[in-house]
């Protein structure tokens, strides 16, 4: 992230992430054909950048917030066998390391949902600093990742007859981030 975009670069200091412009999303196979998304509606993080021009993030996520459009659903995954809310209301990630790959980067870090913390690697797109709208400078990036649900003890395996599972151990999760710099 300390490579310029035309002439930008993310400055020193903190940007926290501005959770009304950004999401959480993510998609999951369901019965092996379909796939549901949602998404989480409550978070918040911030990337530091210290002088010598290199960035660390960290995140947190209200588990509680998920939002998949349709209520009963949501109630089942807040429910112990997936998400267990009550237990693990908060899923945290810490990074290790930027590293550049080819134009973009990749975001590595310790991932902690229902307990479990595990390394992750994001890839993470910089789409540059504007100026703001006279809040500050604000900076925009993408990333994205595929986790496995198991590795985090997330949901139970039910088979299906024919082969396969009624969701699908593979969750595609991508993030639209705006941080806007701090005085």
């Amino acid at each position: 992230m300390t490579a310029a975009v035309g002439t930008q670069k993310l400055s020193a200091g903190t940007w926290a992430i501005d959770p009304v412009h950004s999401s959480i999303n993510f998609s999951v196979r369901h019965l092996m054909v379909g796939k549901i998304h949602g998404r989480f509606d409550r978070f918040s993080g911030a990337i530091t950048v210290g002088e010598d021009g290199t960035p660390s993030v960290t995140a947190e996520i209200d588990v509680n917030s998920v939002d998949t459009g349709n209520e009963q659903r949501d109630a089942h995954i807040k429910a112990a066998d997936f998400f267990d809310v009550a237990q693990f209301p908060t899923a945290t990630f810490v990074s290790t390391v930027v590293r550049p790959d080819g134009d973009d980067y990749v975001l590595d870090g310790d991932f902690t949902l229902k307990g479990v913390t595990r390394p992750v690697a994001l890839t993470l797109v910089f789409n540059g600093v504007n100026p703001g709208m006279g809040r500050g400078e604000v900076a925009g990036f993408d990333a994205s990742v595929v986790l496995s649900r198991k590795d985090f003890g997330v949901g139970a395996e039910l088979p299906l007859d024919g082969g396969g599972t009624m969701v699908g151990d593979k969750v595609t999760i991508t993030l639209a981030l705006e941080a806007l710099k701090q005085a």
